[in-house]
Parts: C-alpha cells; structure tokens; sequence
C-alpha cells in the first residue's frame, strides 16, 4: 500500500524559511522520480521542484533559487524534502509530494504553508 506523509507546514513570515518532510514507506519509492506540488486557494495544482532518482533537480521559475529538493532513499523508506527559503506570500499554499509524473492514488493529506505578516 502506498503512502505520502507530508509535513513541516506553518505559519512564517515573510523573507522567512521552511523544511518540508515527505515520508514514502516502501522500498519502491526508491525507483521513482519524485516532485513536490502546491495548490493555492482557487487554482490548480502545480510542480514545484522534481528530483530524480539519480538526485537531479529542476524547480519552477517561480521558486528557482528559494526552493532546494533533497531525498534520501534508505531501505524500505524514502524521503524528500523541500528546503524552503525567501519565502513569499504567494508561496502560500497547501504542499504535497508524489512521483513525477504524479499518480492520482497516490496524493496524501499535504501540509499546509501559510506565508503572511
């Protein structure tokens, strides 16, 4: 059974800095390219950052140069990270990771990232 564990959410202030954690449990994780997604209030869900297998990484303009995708794959558990720095108001959103290209059984509860003074 698959399962996504986000968290590290919160409230921070601008300019300010957060680390989200995904926890996969399942050695099978380890073969996927995984991503971390947000979707604001009112719009579609976008990628944020990838990262493959072998630790490359791309990110969206939007957060190139903020944002920074680690994973570590150990046995029978893989998790990702989002390094999340220079945060701005329009990074609020809810932040949940999947494989890249995402499957739809796969989306947890996310965490919720609230950026405001």
């Amino acid at each position: 059974q698959v399962q996504l564990v986000e968290s590290g959410g919160g409230l921070v202030q601008p300019g300010g800095s957060l680390r989200l954690s995904c926890a996969a449990s399942g050695s099978i994780f380890s073969i996927y390219a995984m991503g971390w997604y947000r979707q604001a209030p009112g719009k579609q869900r976008e990628l944020v950052a990838t990262i493959t297998r072998g630790g490359s990484t791309d990110y969206a303009d939007s957060v190139k140069g903020r944002f920074t995708i680690s994973r570590d794959n150990a046995k029978n558990r893989v998790t990702v990270y989002l390094q999340m720095n220079s945060l701005k108001p329009e990074d609020t959103a809810v932040y949940y990771c999947n494989k890249e290209p995402p499957s739809d059984s796969w989306w947890g509860q996310g965490t919720q990232v609230t950026v405001s003074s």
